[in-house]
């Protein structure tokens, strides 16, 4: 149940129960065949300040200030980290694959640096020494903001992540489609979808690119901590 970076533009009709992406293991996949899972260790975290997931998941429904892009494979239900340096802390969803570095939402990165948001004291510079710490799903619920308190997912564009992941308990409870085509929420409908087979069914056409202005996503700029429309 591993994944790394998906395709934004993956077309949902492409998952099938007998063709998952190699990127994924199955539920069934034998345990000695899977990677070590490392449940801790010593980083250097660098801030990022434009939201994404090419995993899918849709950014107006999380906080997109506690969001985590690791170079690592992660599991299903595995992510959730919690982040530590200059004696502070941030519980952090990891919704993204990154290309080496370990990146986090720039106001994530500000705080463990000045111990205040970046829209309060924004401040520049690169990676600075942390842990970070696998934890449970649980300690991550309260950066869902999605109204049943699920992990929200494009229905256009997230299907290789969840056809990969609903043999797995804690994700096949906790997740939810949305007609919404980008992670940032910019176009589609803010409608839950439902799963019949392996397609979603919408109450609009699927992936429909229809402007979508009542959840909005934005960024806290790198530097300035103003706030930008994410796009």
């Amino acid at each position: 149940m591993l994944f790394s970076a998906l395709s934004l533009l993956t077309s949902a009709a492409a998952v099938s129960a007998t063709a998952l992406p190699s990127s994924f293991s199955s539920s069934s996949s034998s345990a000695a065949a899977a990677p070590a899972k490392r449940a801790s260790g010593s980083i250097s975290v660098t801030p990022h300040d434009k939201f994404a997931s090419s995993l899918g998941v849709l950014g107006c429904k999380i906080n997109t200030n506690r969001v985590a892009y690791w170079p690592e494979a992660r599991g299903c239900d595995d992510l959730c980290v919690k982040v530590s340096a200059n004696g502070r802390s941030v519980n952090l969803l990891v919704i993204d694959h990154s290309g080496g570095a370990h990146d986090i939402s720039y106001d994530a990165w500000n705080y463990l640096v000045t111990g205040r948001s970046a829209t309060d004291d924004p401040t520049q510079g690169g990676g600075i020494p942390a842990t970070w710490e696998d934890v449970p799903m649980s300690e991550c619920a309260d950066l869902i903001t999605e109204p049943t308190g699920r992990l929200a997912f494009s229905a256009p564009t997230g299907m290789n992540t969840v056809g990969s992941c609903l043999g797995n308990a804690w994700f096949a409870e906790n997740y939810v489609l949305y007609n919404i085509y980008t992670s940032q929420c910019t176009f589609g409908y803010d409608e839950v979808c439902t799963l019949e087979g392996n397609l979603p069914q919408c109450g609009h056409t699927l992936g429909e690119t229809a402007v979508l202005t009542t959840q909005p996503v934005y960024n806290i700029d790198y530097g300035t901590g103003k706030l930008s429309l994410a796009a």
